[in-house]
């Protein structure tokens, strides 16, 4: 019984390690290029949606 005592209270005061960033562990060379794209697939979207919300709006006007 002592024994589980120490053990549980072992385990709650245990520090707990903080999860590092996935670009700091094995896999981050593999990661940056991946970030790096998102940020360009994003531009692109952005720049989707606002050739889009052009047109809706040049449509918007010949209609009136």
């Amino acid at each position: 019984m002592v024994l589980i005592i120490i053990l549980l209270l072992t385990y709650a005061l245990w520090p707990e390690q903080e999860i590092p960033p996935v670009e700091e562990t094995f896999i981050g060379d593999q990661i940056r290029p991946l970030r790096k794209a998102e940020k360009f697939q994003q531009e692109d979207y952005r720049e989707a949606l606002d050739k889009h919300s052009a047109d809706m709006d040049w449509q918007e006007a010949d209609d009136q």
